[in-house]
């Protein structure tokens, strides 16, 4: 059984596309095409369930039309529209450089003064060039490389020199 902290979310499947079974894949993380990974992770009715992939196009940045085998019919690419997708974290940490934006959410982040857990990333804003995590408890810190001292993804935490002040906003 495929556990929830295992993998993290890189998208949604939108509608089907076409009759042979493609289905739209709105996508925040590329790592897909990026590993040598053959499947990705859907979840239907709650439960993670692996479906391997035929083949895959781009239609642009962050749009792919996905054939997963098995899913031959317009009505069956039908039955996947708005499953969640996810990749998992090992994968990624095996064929990357180092952890991508989407694989953070579900981390902690530590305040380096303390060491104590200032919250879990919920999401990520990243429609400015100012990339911010957002916390659980909509608290917003800068996600700069200068404020990161570490990024430990066994432990799932990140390491951070919080500005001064920034924890005193909440």
């Amino acid at each position: 059984m495929i556990k929830r902290e295992d993998v993290y979310k890189i998208g949604r499947l939108g509608k089907a596309h076409g009759v042979k079974g493609e289905v739209s894949f709105q996508f925040d993380d590329d790592i897909f095409d990026t590993t040598d990974a053959d499947y990705l992770i859907l979840e239907i009715d709650g439960i993670l369930v692996p479906f391997f992939m035929e083949e895959y196009r781009f239609r642009s940045d962050a749009l792919a039309l996905v054939k997963f085998c098995d899913i031959d019919t317009l009505q069956r690419a039908s039955e996947l529209t708005g499953c969640d997708v996810y990749f998992p974290r090992s994968i990624a940490d095996e064929d990357t450089e180092g952890p991508s934006l989407a694989m953070l959410v579900g981390f902690d982040i530590v305040d380096a003064s303390d060491n104590k857990v200032v919250g879990k990333i919920a999401s990520i804003d990243d429609t400015t060039q100012n990339i911010l995590f957002e916390l659980e408890d909509g608290m917003l810190i800068p996600a700069s490389d200068d404020l990161i001292e570490n990024i430990d993804t066994d432990q799932q935490t990140i390491i951070m020199h919080i500005p001064e002040g920034l924890l005193s906003l909440r």
